[in-house]
């Protein structure tokens, strides 16, 4: 039996636990009870444990054939002191995972200034947040090649779902970018995200990123316009960029300072991805009722 290990117990977690084989054993880290009881319910195992507390991942080693890496890293520095220590625990193990596979962040490549890339964009992270993305990778890539480990990595941008669009900030009526100046964005729904994890369990390859994008090539303020009426809600106002840094947090306005138009050619070519929502568009349609497909998993 296939053991698997789930690290970052959130949304995408769970619809990767409803695709995955009902023959694996699935182990799921959460922090507290409450969330032990709903992995429990869902099938899976859980093992309670901290990222940021070392010492409680000592269960961890040694138990799966397989981890899915999907927690985020800590909110300050350059490092993720949460991988670090994930493969140390993994490390002292007398057996290792065959296969870990990582979400990291299309992020990691910064501002493109609106170009067309691909995987083989070199990474320039601006941001902290990106960094410690960057960090990420390559600890585990080096982790992975010392210990003969497949370590894939995915890169994931805007992450939506029916439960997951910008509803709050379109009732505040928070403004978005001139049409001019506005910025591209990229998106994957939350589902084909966790299609795309377990695509990689089987076909990832050793040390290979994958963009984990949908076909949308979207600016972000015409994303908003979508959704806003979808949800039947007024657009959001467009705002010049100085008057934006007026009224929008310094998180906010970092996501308008990166623009770039992601290729998922390997995700479809390689991880032999069919997208259940192939643009923004088909998945606001159902969400709406005007397509009688459903999400597979929305709990």
């Amino acid at each position: 039996m296939q053991k698997i290990l789930i690290v970052g117990s959130g949304d995408v977690a769970r619809r990767i636990l409803c695709q995955l084989p009902r023959a694996c054993r699935v182990y799921a880290l959460v922090r507290d009870a409450a969330a032990a009881a709903l992995w429990r319910a869902a099938g899976a195992v859980p093992i309670q444990g901290d990222l940021d507390q070392p010492e409680s991942l000592a269960r961890l080693g040694g138990l799966a054939d397989i981890v899915l890496h999907l927690a985020p890293p800590a909110a300050q520095g350059e490092q993720d002191s949460r991988s670090r220590h994930l493969l140390s625990c993994l490390s002292r193990a007398a057996s290792l995972p065959r296969t870990l596979i990582y979400v990291s962040t299309t992020g990691v490549y910064g501002d493109c200034g609106g170009a067309w890339i691909d995987e083989t964009r070199p990474r320039a992270a601006q941001n902290l947040r990106a960094k410690r993305r960057v960090d990420a990778e390559n600890a585990l890539r080096l982790w992975g090649r010392r210990n003969g480990v497949r370590v894939s990595i995915l890169r994931a941008p805007g992450i939506y779902a029916k439960e997951r669009l910008p509803r709050a900030r379109l009732e505040q009526a928070m403004p978005a970018l001139l049409a001019e100046e506005d910025v591209y964005s990229n998106h994957i729904h939350a589902e084909d995200l966790a299609a795309a994890c377990v695509a990689a369990l089987r076909r990832g390859r050793p040390g290979r990123a994958y963009n984990v994008v949908d076909d949308s090539h979207l600016k972000m303020a015409d994303y908003f316009d979508r959704v806003a009426a979808a949800l039947d809600l007024p657009a959001p106002p467009r705002l010049a960029r100085p008057a934006l840094q007026k009224v929008l947090t310094p998180l906010q306005l970092s996501f308008m300072r990166e623009s770039r138009r992601i290729h998922n050619h390997r995700l479809k070519n390689e991880l032999r991805l069919r997208l259940r929502y192939p643009t923004v568009d088909a998945a606001l349609a159902e969400i709406v009722g005007l397509s009688p497909r459903r999400e597979a998993c929305s709990s």
